[in-house]
């Protein structure tokens, strides 16, 4: 399977480097000036060529019936998490590794089609993934690749979801052309964001600040809003960066205590058809049970708040070094006037963390009353 390549545009420049959980890291970028930034993307083995933004894999071979079909999105980003799938069933399955075996297939969904709204107007989250979880149901595919932090709380009929990978860096990354950090920009700087989770925890510490709520696009397309000067700076998932191979476009990074992540940032899920067991049992082995856990206890946080595209709210479950479960959540006001926090430690097992994850939700919700997320 071959693709066609794709030139490599770099930034010159020094390197950033960040400390998180005791470990140290390092990411190429430039000094704080302004530059532009790359909109290809390269994975290894893989080259991925935006059009339209939607990046394509092009095969040579003639048509050949596969093993697995993979069911997915068609931005860079979508598909490069595809192709780690697929390059984690190959190494999990010697039978997957013979040319043809597994094909990925492209599809549009509603959320992909109506970039000129917010998602709350149109649907909310389900948006990313109804199509391909029809597809899936359809028997078009076999086994559907989502960002978790996309799926509904509430699976489809006839699916499950019994894979995640293991997750990436939950931390958002600050992104600007000139300045240094998000507490450095002057009052009146706009900030382009499609998160009502971001937008209302920049609010609630800068107040100062304007938020543009409606940047939507795939990574490039917003890294090109930036460099046009729709808006001074932005913010994005590290995660994302880090599998387009993009991270020399990080201006800094946020902490979890600047910013607490969506739900399930940062983590992969891979569903199948509930009848599905050879599907079932490819994917068992393939699951991080850590990251699995940690997803659970966030997603029980936001079924009891009953979360959509219209509430702000974010929530992160990890492992301390004490080995227990520590969950923190959050829910705010649209306008960041108000943000209500909480925090949970228990053991790192599915019940416990289940009912920590409801806990923190039922209490956040006593606290906000009525007519909290309305303001």
């Amino acid at each position: 399977m071959t693709s066609p390549s794709c030139p490599v545009i770099s930034c010159n420049g020094g390197s950033l480097s960040f400390s998180c959980s005791g470990s140290s890291s390092s990411l190429s970028s430039p000094p704080f000036r302004t530059r532009t930034f790359p909109i290809c993307t390269r994975r290894k083995g893989v080259s991925v060529v935006t059009r339209a933004s939607v990046a394509v894999e092009q095969q040579t071979q003639e048509a050949k019936v596969a093993l697995i079909r993979i069911g997915t999105r068609g931005s860079p980003l979508a598909l490069a998490q595809a192709y780690e799938t697929r390059e984690k069933l190959i190494a999990a399955h010697s039978e997957l590794a013979e040319e043809g075996a597994i094909q990925i297939v492209i599809i549009k969904t509603t959320g992909d089609k109506i970039l000129t709204q917010p998602l709350a107007d149109i649907g909310g989250k389900g948006l990313f993934t109804k199509e391909i979880d029809e597809a899936l149901i359809n028997c078009e595919i076999d086994i559907a690749v989502h960002s978790m932090k996309d799926v509904p709380t509430y699976l489809p009929e006839k699916t499950i979801l019994p894979c995640n990978l293991q997750r990436e860096d939950v931390r958002d990354a600050f992104i600007s052309l000139s300045i240094a950090s998000l507490a450095d920009l002057p009052d009146g700087s706009v900030i382009g964001t499609a998160s009502l989770r971001r937008k209302s925890q920049i609010l609630h510490r800068y107040p100062s600040l304007k938020v543009l709520d409606n940047f939507r696009g795939n990574v490039q397309t917003r890294l090109r809003k930036l460099n046009e000067g729709v808006v001074n700076a932005t913010l994005l998932a590290l995660a994302g960066l880090k599998r387009l191979n993009m991270t020399e476009n990080v201006t800094s990074i946020l902490s979890i205590d600047d910013m607490l992540p969506a739900v399930a940032q940062g983590a992969i899920g891979i569903a199948c058809r509930s009848d599905d067991d050879k599907m079932a049992n490819y994917l068992s082995s393939l699951n991080h049970d850590e990251t699995r856990l940690a997803v659970v206890c966030e997603r029980a946080f936001l079924e009891t708040l009953d979360g959509s595209c219209r509430t702000p709210i974010a929530g992160y479950a990890c492992k301390d070094k004490d080995g227990d479960c520590l969950f923190r959540g959050l829910v705010a006001s649209p306008d960041g006037t108000r943000v209500l926090e909480t925090s949970r430690k228990g053991s790192y097992t599915l019940d416990d963390m289940v009912q920590m994850g409801k806990d923190a939700g039922k209490e956040l919700l006593s606290r906000a009353g009525p007519g909290f997320f309305d303001s």
